[in-house]
């Protein structure tokens, strides 16, 4: 009976399928083994098949002429420089793209690179679709130009773009890994074989000079998979793709922007023209694999933390640092894009515009950060903090209790002595710190519940407290939309509502953001900061958790 009624319902569904369908199904077993490949083929042959069309190859002589025509005919936006040579005496071109009307100060600093350019020529190539970019007239990219210097390097390894199509200059040397740790000294963040690797000299050079922003490198599909003797003439073909990735490199996670959200906006940029993008371990779903893990490394991504050249940038200036894997130009065009798009805007978590890069220190939520009114004055500030970051102490009074936040940060062994975990001890030491009103911090201290306080040591706490010449500028963070500002002090001593010397608030990603500006004056004159903010709540939140009425009656019995 079984039989017969699944009999029945299979001829029924038969019945309901399309004429066309109907058809293949009953033909379908008419097809022998023997046929099958020659059907698959049929089907095959009807496929697009872009891989006829031989891509046009970028020689030498060809950008050479492209960087000289751009150059005479963009005079006023485009400065082309030769910032190095290779061994062989080849140069090394930068292109510097910004709007000289508009003065430079308050500009943002982006860095372009194809530092794996050579095999992964969609990189070079992307980077040249984007020069053309930025000097048309199109409003974005004057946009761009007016608020930032866009720097471009697109090929730094010309013996591997135009001679080898292999990763290594001329001695063999990846620019893009500047041929491992061994090359490096961490300690003074000095590249050691920069005589032998000239490359790699030249983009550190501009690094240097330049201290950007934001650095974007470009990577893509390439002919490494090949051997030397399958090359050929070295044609990446039309239709020549990859899974583009956005952000990071496969091999080294700790190469990426530290804000999730900057690489989700390339994303989205890319996605908004057809492009989508690969999250790494997000959509490998796999957790990070670190030493103490060694015995379940299968189960990790398999990207291992490292250190590449793109990373000085970071170590050395705090400058934010991403990649992309580009399958298609236009991808890589619209993903960065998407990331200039941020340094001419005002990220959610600030209140100036540009990248957000100005964070240079941090504890439990609070951070140091960058001081000035103009992109070049938080430039200086950004990197003289990032680099004494290791002497600051920092302490939150604790537990943190709601309508009240204290934070110290102490600058070298002068200060640092000022600092002990037990509040009141805390207090009375600050007696003897110049310039501190200690009664008015004891007040803070004595009107609250906290037990201690959490200290946060520097690596480098030891050294000697250094004067601040640029300023200095301390982030705390209110989880109200609009609280009252009771009461805020540095070192007891009230500040009032100033963008340069005193306080600021703005709202943005769910906080009242509270941002303290010490300018370089004072900030010259004192190791030690004290911040005290009492605030009133606009809504009242409640605490804790009673069981059912039911639980608690029957508990009475």
């Amino acid at each position: 009976m079984l039989a017969r009624t699944m009999a029945h319902s299979n001829s029924l569904a038969m019945l309901r399928l399309p004429l066309f369908m109907l058809f293949t199904a009953l033909l379908s077993p008419l097809v022998s083994p023997a046929q099958e490949p020659a059907r698959l083929k049929a089907k095959l042959d009807q496929l697009p098949k872009p891989w006829v069309k031989k891509l046009h190859r970028l020689t030498e002589p060809e950008y050479e002429a492209t960087l000289k025509y751009w150059q005479a005919k963009y005079p006023k936006n485009l400065t082309l420089e030769v910032a190095g040579k290779t061994r062989e005496g080849t140069p090394l071109h930068l292109l510097k793209i910004t709007d000289p009307e508009i003065a430079d100060a308050d500009k943002q600093i982006a860095l372009l690179s194809a530092l794996h350019g050579g095999p992964e020529r969609s990189g070079t190539t992307t980077a040249m679709h984007v020069v053309e970019w930025l000097l048309s007239d199109d409003p974005e990219a004057a946009e761009t130009r007016r608020k930032q210097i866009v720097l471009v390097m697109p090929i730094i390894n010309p013996h591997a773009y135009f001679k080898t199509d292999r990763f290594g200059t001329s001695v063999g040397i990846d620019p893009y890994t500047g041929g491992g740790s061994q090359n490096w000294d961490m300690k003074k963040l000095t590249y050691k074989a920069a005589k032998e690797v000239p490359e790699v000299k030249a983009f550190l050079d501009v690094v240097d000079r330049f201290r950007p922003e934001i650095h974007l490198d470009l990577h893509g599909t390439g002919l490494q998979e090949y051997d030397v003797t399958q090359l050929g003439d070295r044609q990446r073909y039309a239709g020549q793709t990859m899974i583009e990735i956005t952000g990071s490199a496969y091999s080294n996670y700790a190469l990426r922007p530290w804000d999730w959200r900057v690489t989700e906006a390339m994303i989205a940029a890319g996605v908004a023209e057809g492009y989508p993008s690969d999250r790494f371990e997000a959509d490998a779903q796999k957790a990070y694999w670190g030493p103490a893990m060694n015995a379940i490394t299968r189960f990790t991504w398999r990207g291992r933390p490292n250190f590449y050249t793109a990373q000085y940038a970071y170590a050395k200036y705090h400058t934010m640092i991403a990649a992309l894997e580009v399958g298609w130009e236009a991808s890589g065009l619209a993903r960065t894009k998407g990331l200039l798009r941020i340094g001419n805007n005002t990220w959610p978590t600030r209140n100036q515009p540009g990248y957000p890069v100005d964070r240079v220190r941090t504890f439990i939520g609070h951070y140091i950060t960058a001081y000035g009114k103009t992109a070049e004055q938080r430039r200086r500030s950004r990197i003289e903090l990032w680099n004494l970051q290791s002497r600051f102490d920092q302490t939150v009074l604790y537990p943190q209790t709601d309508g009240r936040i204290m934070y110290i940060a102490a600058l070298g062994t002068n200060a640092s002595g000022f600092i002990d975990v037990k509040p009141q001890h805390t207090a009375k030491l600050l007696k003897q710190a110049p310039g501190v009103d200690a009664d008015a911090i004891k007040a803070f201290i004595d009107a609250g519940p906290e037990i201690k306080l959490a200290i946060h040591r520097g690596h480098d706490r030891k050294s000697p407290s250094v004067p601040v010449n640029n300023g200095i500028g301390f982030h705390l963070r209110i989880p109200y939309r609009n609280p009252q500002i009771v009461d805020i002090r540095v070192n007891g001593h009230e500040i009032k509502e100033d963008k340069l010397d005193g306080f600021d608030t703005w709202f943005g990603s769910g906080y009242t953001h509270l941002r303290i500006n010490i300018p370089p004056h004072k900030a010259k004159k004192q190791s030690l900061y004290v911040v005290t903010c009492a605030y009133r709540p606009n809504v009242k939140r409640e605490y804790g958790w009673t069981p059912p009425a039911e639980v608690l009656r029957a508990l009475k019995q």
